[in-house]
């Protein structure tokens, strides 16, 4: 989420940062890491965020590059030099420029990126100064784009998933929209003076087609400004949550939320507890990932880890695990592999909720059809119906 916060700083004044961050108290730690006082805080809008220029920075794509570079055996600073060197756009050359410059004055790699938290976000920077301990750097980078690829998974498989639907959706609602909009009323224009008795489906049918017709500029503005608060609606993350929630209590959609959820959950934590992060601080650090409804049971579960519980334990009594999890967790906690056993269980949970995917889109699809076809096909049968009537009169 993208906050615009009001700081001051000694010599500068009062201005706005915008700065990218999973909530208000991960925006809120970034810009007082760069020495601001913060005065306040809120979620910037979407409406005004298209407005900003871009931030064309692409994080994964420099995760890739820099340990290519460190692999075949340059240092750090010659691989961010040789990125410079190739890089073409001005705002992601400045920001390299900047790094650079922090390095040659003696800062570590993480110290230099969290000067930009709007671009590397604290799970990245925190993965790479475990690995400044251990000497591990490419290990870090590694694990990062490992982790970036598995979490778009799911993701570029729903969005796959609904292209179809969408765009099914959107041409048959044009459709519908022309027929209701364009051809009922002139067919009411044609039956408005005969004789005929219509049957009572039709004539509302009809009425509409007349009402669409002397105020259709009218019903035109009144749908314009309903989508534009909706729209505007939907950008506010209150009504998104409100909205989250209401699904959430949705038995078969809400499960496969909650799956979702765990899964990205135990990815990040495997990615963490795999670069040497202990696993209290890895819990703090990834509670912004979970929803709201998630995140007071993770602080109860990080408290009994403290207390001296196991880890399978304090995340079965908080309902942060599934059963499979569960034994995967106990399994972990046998062998002392933690991190690989939670990547593991994203990685079962992922495929798991792939394959619901599949299953949803194969069921909806076909229903999707269907209905669509059924209401256009009552709409043409009702402008149709008095003609039928008509003729069977004539003869």
């Amino acid at each position: 989420m993208q906050f615009d916060i009001k700081v001051m700083r000694s010599g500068e004044g009062v201005c706005v940062l915008s700065i990218a961050a999973l909530n208000q108290s991960d925006a809120v730690t970034a810009a007082k890491s760069q020495g601001y006082a913060v005065l306040s805080i809120k979620e910037a809008g979407k409406t005004l965020a298209l407005l900003k220029p871009r931030k064309s920075f692409a994080l994964i794509l420099f995760s890739q590059e820099l340990l290519s570079l460190l692999d075949a055996g340059l240092s750090l600073i010659e691989a961010m030099v040789a990125l410079v060197d190739k890089e073409r756009q001005p705002e992601a050359k400045k920001v390299l420029d900047s790094i650079i410059s922090r390095l040659y004055e003696g800062q570590t790699l993480s110290a230099a990126l969290e000067e930009f938290p709007a671009i590397f976000p604290a799970l990245y920077i925190a993965s790479i100064r475990a690995s400044e301990k251990t000497g591990g750097l490419s290990e870090a980078l590694t694990r990062f784009v490992a982790y970036q690829t598995q979490l778009n998974f799911v993701k570029k498989k729903v969005v796959s998933a609904s292209i179809y639907p969408v765009v099914l959706m959107a041409v048959g609602g044009m459709v519908m929209l022309f027929l209701l909009a364009y051809v009922v009323p002139r067919f009411s224009s044609v039956y408005e003076g005969s004789r005929t008795t219509l049957p009572w489906m039709s004539q509302m049918l009809l009425k509409w087609g007349l009402l669409l017709q002397n105020n259709g500029m009218l019903i035109l503005i009144v749908t314009l400004v309903s989508l534009s608060s909706l729209a505007y609606s939907l950008s506010r993350q209150s009504v998104r949550e409100a909205l989250l929630t209401k699904l959430w209590r949705i038995p078969a959609i809400g499960e496969r939320m909650h799956i979702y959820q765990l899964a990205r959950f135990y990815r990040t934590l495997a990615m963490l507890l795999k670069g040497g992060i202990p696993v209290v601080s890895a819990l703090d650090m990834v509670s912004g990932l979970l929803q709201p409804a998630l995140r007071g049971k993770l602080i109860l579960a990080s408290n009994c880890i403290r207390e001296g519980q196991t880890i399978s334990q304090a995340m079965e009594s908080n309902q942060l695990t599934t059963p499979v999890a569960l034994s995967m967790l106990r399994v972990g906690e046998r062998s002392g592999n933690m991190g690989e056993m939670m990547e593991r269980i994203a990685s079962f949970h992922d495929e798991e909720m792939a394959r619901w995917v599949d299953w949803f889109t194969k069921l909806f699809e076909p229903l999707l059809m269907a209905t669509m076809g059924v209401v256009i096909g009552v709409i043409v049968v009702l402008m149709y119906m008095p003609i039928f009537d008509m003729a069977g009169s004539i003869e």
